[in-house]
């Protein structure tokens, strides 16, 4: 059985990339989530006209892996505390924001911005949103990491860091540790 999880944490490149280095998760698409415009695409979300956060849908073993656990990842490898940016990526569209499916997700939403809370000392701007229609983003987008973010340079500067946090801070989770041994 295959669990969801919808999260935006900025750039979906880079939320992807640390996505899919977690043991327990099947699959990890890049898509638009939250918005008011029906079937956007990559150039209208980033004008931050239609309302959409770049996102990722997460397909998980909830046999392997908790729901929140998956949320205790997003909180370590991303910044909670930047409104409606990610590093250089501003606007609403690299909001830090959760789409829960079910009333569960959401209580374990809220739990899970408690506990990063406790652990920052600057406010947490999280938010939970109410799921809503999932667009998946054009092609070149998926497994972007993998294909050709290895030569771009902001993917470069960006993702590597947050790949260390993930090693760092869940090493038993990693498929990329995990397997090297």
């Amino acid at each position: 059985m295959t669990d969801y999880a919808t999260l935006a944490g900025g750039c979906f490149w880079c939320t992807e990339a640390v996505f899919k280095d977690v043991i327990g998760v099947e699959s990890v698409e890049s898509g638009y989530i939250g918005g008011t415009t029906a079937n956007p695409d990559y150039r209208s979300v980033c004008s931050g006209d239609t309302g959409h956060a770049e996102a990722i849908r997460i397909g998980f073993d909830p046999a392997q892996l908790r729901y929140a656990d998956l949320l205790d990842i997003f909180f370590a490898t991303h910044d909670a505390t930047q409104l409606n940016r990610q590093g250089n990526d501003v606007g609403t569209q690299y909001r830090s924001a959760i789409f829960p499916e079910t009333v569960m997700q959401e209580e374990q939403a809220d739990q899970a911005i408690a506990r990063a809370q406790a652990d920052s000392a600057k406010p947490i701007v999280t938010t939970v949103e109410e799921f809503s229609t999932w667009y998946p983003a054009e092609g070149y987008h998926q497994d972007y990491w993998e294909t050709s973010g290895r030569s771009n340079p902001y993917c470069v500067a960006v993702i590597p860091p947050k790949l260390q946090k993930l090693r760092k801070s869940f090493a038993a989770r990693s498929r990329a540790l995990t397997e090297s041994v």
